[in-house]
C-alpha cells in the first residue's frame, strides 16, 4: 500500500468514526455547528484586536483624555500600550465576575445563555458605528471588549457542553467539538484576510454578529437535549437557577484542591503565552506599522495555529483522551513548551518565537483545553458555571496582568533573560498539570446528581 493510499484510508476511517458519532449522539451536530460559529465570529475579529494592541497610532487606541493624562505626567503611552490594556482588562474582569455570578445564580440556563450572546451582539453594533466613524479611543474599547467576549463566551460554551454530555461522552466527542471550533478559527481569519481590504474593519463587526446569532439558534436546540439528559439521569436541572452566593466561584477555587491547581495551571499557562505575545507584538510594531498589514499578519499566524490544532484534534485528541484519560493531554504540552522556551533562551530568533507561539497555542486548544473541560462533566453545576468561569476570567486575566508587567521589567535585560524566566514559568505550568491529574483521579467517575452545599 502506497503512502497516499494509506493516508487516504486513515482519513476515511476518521470520517467514518465521525459519522458514527453523529448517528449515536444527535446533539453532536448542533454542538459542532455552535462551536464553529462561535470561533468563526471571534476569529473574524481577533486580527483586528491584535492589530490594535500592536498599533503605533496611540490616538487610534486610547481616548484623547487618557493620552493627555499620561502626557502631563511625562509618560509615553506608546511605550506601555499592552501593559495599560491588560491592566484595564483585569480591572474589568474584577467588575464583571460578580455580575456574571449574579446572573448565573439568579436566572435559569434558558435565560442567561441567550442574554450573554445577545449582549455581545448589541455591543458589536456599537463598535460598527465607532469604527465606521473613526471614533478616537476605539482601539482600547475594542481590545477590552473582545478579550471579555472571548473568555466569557467560550467559558459559557464549555460549561453548557458539560450539561449536555457526561464524562465518557466528553472523552469521545470533545475532540470532534474542538475540531469544529478549529475549523471556525481557520475560517474566521481567512474571511478577515479576504474581506478586510474590501469592506473595511467596521463591517467585520456585522459579519461577527451574524455568527453569534447562529450560536443562539444552536444553544436553543441543544437546550432540549440537556433537559432530556438531566431528566433521564436524575441530575440537577439546569432549567432552575443555581442559587448560592455571587462570589461562590472564587471561594470554591480557594477552598478546593483540584480547583486551586487548575488555577495554578491556568496562571502559568497564561504566563507562557503572554511572554511570547509581547515579543511578537514588538516585532509587528517594527515590521508592520500599517493596521491592515498587521491585521493580515496576525491572520496568517492564526491560520498556522489552527491548522496544527485541527490536525492534532482529528488524529490525536480523541484517541488520547479515550484510551489514556487527561494525563498525557495535559502533560505533553508542558514538555513541548519547556523545550521551546529552552531553545528560545539559547537563541531568541524571531522565526523561532513565532514557531513556539504556534506550538504553544495549538497544544492548548487541541489537548489541554479539552482535557480540562472533561473534568467539569464529573462535578456539580456550581463548579462548572461559577468556579470554572472564575478561573477562565479573573485568574486568566490576573495572569495576563502579572506577566505583561513582568515582561516589561525583564525586556530591559534582553530576550534571553525573558525566555529564561519563561522556562521557569513553563515548568510551573507543567507542575500544575501534574497536580491536576492527581486530584482529578479522586473524583467520582460519573457526574453527581446534585450540587453539594455551598
Amino acid at each position: 500500500m502506497t503512502d497516499t493510499t494509506a493516508s487516504t484510508a486513515r482519513i476515511g476511517g476518521r470520517m467514518g468514526n465521525f459519522r458514527a458519532a453523529l448517528a449515536e449522539s444527535p446533539p453532536l451536530l448542533w454542538s459542532f455547528l455552535y462551536f464553529f460559529c462561535l470561533l468563526s465570529g471571534y476569529y473574524v475579529l481577533r486580527p483586528v484586536r491584535e492589530a490594535m494592541g500592536a498599533s503605533s497610532d496611540v490616538a487610534a487606541v486610547f481616548p484623547p483624555a487618557m493620552i493627555e493624562f499620561f502626557a502631563v505626567r511625562g509618560i509615553e503611552l506608546k511605550e506601555l500600550v499592552l501593559q495599560v490594556l491588560f491592566t484595564c482588562t483585569f480591572l474589568i474582569m474584577l467588575v464583571l465576575q460578580p455580575v456574571y455570578g449574579w446572573l448565573v445564580s439568579r436566572f435559569p440556563r434558558r435565560v442567561f445563555l441567550p442574554v450573554v450572546y445577545g449582549f455581545f451582539i448589541a455591543t458589536l453594533l456599537v463598535f460598527y458605528a465607532m469604527f465606521h466613524g473613526g471614533v478616537p479611543g476605539r482601539g482600547m474599547a475594542f481590545f477590552l471588549w473582545i478579550t471579555v467576549f472571548n473568555l466569557f463566551a467560550v467559558a459559557v460554551f464549555w460549561s453548557f457542553m458539560a450539561d449536555v454530555y457526561d464524562d465518557a461522552e466528553a472523552r469521545r466527542y470533545y475532540g470532534y467539538i474542538g475540531a469544529a471550533g478549529t475549523l471556525g478559527a481557520i475560517f474566521g481569519p481567512m474571511l478577515t484576510r479576504t474581506l478586510v481590504e474590501r469592506i473595511g474593519i467596521a463591517n467585520l463587526m456585522l459579519v461577527s454578529a451574524g455568527f453569534l446569532l447562529l450560536c443562539i439558534v444552536c444553544l436553543l436546540r441543544l437546550r432540549r437535549h440537556a433537559v432530556q439528559r438531566e431528566l433521564q439521569r436524575n441530575l440537577a436541572s439546569g432549567e432552575l437557577p443555581i442559587g448560592g452566593q455571587v462570589l461562590a466561584g472564587l471561594k470554591l477555587v480557594v477552598r478546593e484542591p483540584l480547583l486551586r491547581w487548575m488555577a495554578v495551571l491556568t496562571l502559568f499557562g497564561v504566563g507562557v503565552g503572554t511572554l511570547l505575545y509581547n515579543e511578537q507584538a514588538a516585532i509587528v510594531r517594527q515590521f508592520h506599522p500599517d493596521p491592515k498589514l498587521a491585521t493580515a499578519y496576525y491572520a496568517n499566524i492564526d491560520l498556522a495555529v489552527n491548522a496544527l490544532t485541527l490536525f492534532v484534534q482529528l488524529f490525536v485528541t480523541r484517541a488520547l483522551l479515550s484510551r489514556f484519560g487527561i494525563g498525557p493531554a495535559l502533560l505533553v504540552p508542558g514538555g513541548a513548551i519547556i523545550l521551546g522556551y529552552a531553545a528560545l533562551a539559547a537563541s531568541p530568533l524571531p522565526l523561532l518565537v513565532a514557531t513556539v507561539q504556534v506550538v504553544t497555542r495549538a497544544s492548548e486548544f487541541s489537548l489541554a483545553k479539552p482535557a480540562r473541560e472533561t473534568i467539569y462533566t464529573r462535578v456539580g453545576r456550581e463548579w462548572r458555571y461559577k468556579a470554572g468561569a472564575a478561573i477562565d476570567t479573573v485568574v486568566y486575566r490576573g495572569g495576563d496582568l502579572t506577566f505583561v508587567w513582568l515582561h516589561k521589567l525583564l525586556s530591559a535585560f534582553g530576550s534571553q533573560v525573558v525566555f529564561g524566566a519563561g522556562l521557569l514559568v513553563a515548568m510551573g505550568m507543567t507542575l500544575g498539570a501534574w497536580k491536576v491529574v492527581g486530584e482529578a483521579r479522586k473524583l467520582p467517575a460519573a457526574r453527581p446528581p446534585a450540587d453539594p452545599p455551598a
